[in-house]
């Protein structure tokens, strides 16, 4: 009769062990296909175990199909050879290596956040609050446009501060805008074009493409998208950033916003997305009144998110609908659940409805506005400061950088990361190459230390000249 030791099981119960016991067997073919296993009672006699232990682990293997019973007559061996049996080691512990960019000193292409930047006490206080006025809330499924509560804050927020007049019932909370770009896609049709700036963020693009949707990429002008071009583009849809367009900071003026709203106008088909990314952080100035706020013909869906305002591991987006598409959006996709936890909305609202956010947002533009002042300050005190031209600095939190060199884009960037510096140049963003501009480098400065600046600006500017 069978026989096992119970004295190295481990942490395994008693049935759990024998099971694994008898599936090995099994496996190596130490017990053959058809083989009789014994009986409960004896198997469990013989063992010294309970009954019931033998009993749990025959229906464990049963239920996996190593075994197989006969009524009346018992348990028996099934023939495994025609299946792939998956190996049980326990895989070996991921030691994280060194990142790709361990050499990097400074990194002036990411748009994260900094770990000192984050209202770590205030957000854990709020979430601590929520989870105890909220209890039976937080375990209801959320509507799938995302809780009143966060929409009405978010309605009454755009109020104030971005001059939108939007019921709460046009906004849907979603984690990310690139899960509101794909849903966006499902409520207007596949089968529209959607055009794009360019150059412009090309993960936008990306996203497109994987949706198998046609795109068109619109060249730009120094005030945004060509309207010429978009007209020759037949485009049905437009996605733009006209408040502050990355890469090239470029802000959208009051005219050619209406020209394009005019465009929109003229077919019931055409909608334009506007996505407001970082629009808080203008440095300068009063934000720029958003497109959606002017639009009288019901054609603008409005996206922003909070990745920037709060961290960019954040992943809570929210887009606002014109009114004639929010019943439309209920019929074909209200049967999604909406990507975002309840803990997460029921803290984020707190957050602004108790000012936080307003408090956090004019605590950071005041950092990012002393960022980027002692990188100005820093690039002007190199001494081929005269070689250069900085383009967009008001804008938002990334200006430009335009060099006299003869070195191209790539070699531009591959000396920087030489001297410990990544960047990356406006030419990457161009879809068409007639639309790129060459030896423009892009300075994204929210996620440099302070204390870093001088000595990454430093040597940036070793690396501009092939010297």
């Amino acid at each position: 009769m069978l026989t096992y030791s119970f004295e190295d099981k481990g942490k395994d119960s008693l049935y759990e062990y024998l099971y694994k016991q008898i599936k090995n067997d099994i496996i190596s073919y130490k017990l053959s296909p058809g083989e009789k296993l014994p009986s409960k009672r004896a198997f469990a006699k013989h063992l010294n175990i309970s009954t019931i232990t033998v009993e749990n682990a025959y229906i464990q293997l049963l239920a996996e199909g190593y075994i197989y019973s006969v009524p009346k007559s018992g348990y028996y061996v099934s023939d495994i050879s025609s299946t792939k049996v998956l190996k049980e080691e326990r895989p070996t512990k991921d030691v994280p290596s060194k990142a790709d960019n361990s050499e990097i000193f400074a990194d002036f292409t990411s748009n994260s956040t900094a770990k000192d930047s984050f209202p770590f006490s205030t957000w854990t206080k709020i979430l601590r609050q929520i989870m105890s006025d909220y209890e039976k809330e937080l375990m209801v499924r959320s509507p799938f446009a995302g809780i009143k509560l966060l929409r009405n804050a978010i309605a009454d927020y755009l109020y104030q501060f971005r001059g939108m007049a939007v019921d709460p019932e046009q906004i849907i909370v979603g984690a990310g805008t690139e899960y509101l770009y794909g849903i966006i896609i499902q409520l207007l049709g596949r089968e529209k074009k959607y055009g794009v700036e360019d150059p412009g963020y090309q993960k936008i693009t990306r996203i497109y493409q994987a949706n198998q949707v046609q795109c068109a990429h619109i060249p730009m002008d120094e005030n945004g998208v060509d309207i010429r071009a978009l007209e020759d583009a037949d485009a049905d849809i437009l996605h733009i950033s006209p408040s502050h367009h990355f890469p090239t900071g470029i802000v959208t003026p009051i005219s050619r916003r209406y020209e394009i709203l005019s465009w929109a106008a003229k077919s019931a088909s055409r909608y334009i997305i506007e996505d407001d990314y970082d629009s808080e952080f203008r440095l300068m100035g009063k934000p720029i009144p958003s497109l959606q706020s002017i639009d009288v013909a019901d054609k603008v869906i409005y996206i922003n998110t909070f990745s920037k305002s709060l961290s960019s591991t954040i992943r809570i987006s929210y887009m606002v609908l014109p009114k004639s598409l929010v019943s439309t959006y209920k019929e074909k996709l209200g049967f999604y659940s909406c990507t975002v936890s309840n803990f997460e909305q029921y803290t984020l609202y707190r957050f602004i409805e108790q000012g936080h956010l307003e408090k956090h947002i004019n605590r950071m533009r005041n950092y990012y506005r002393i960022q980027r002042d002692t990188i100005l300050t820093c690039i002007k005190k190199q001494k081929k400061y005269n070689q250069t031209v900085i383009k967009e600095e008001h804008s938002g939190l990334h200006f430009l950088l335009q060099v006299e060199t003869d070195l191209s884009d790539e070699e531009l960037i591959l000396k920087a990361k030489e001297n410990g510096i990544a960047i990356s140049c406006l030419s990457q963003y161009s879809y068409l190459p007639e639309n790129a501009t060459e030896h423009t480098i892009i300075i994204n400065y929210s996620g440099i230390m302070e204390k870093d600046i001088p000595e990454a600006v430093d040597r940036l500017f070793l690396s501009l000249w092939n010297e």
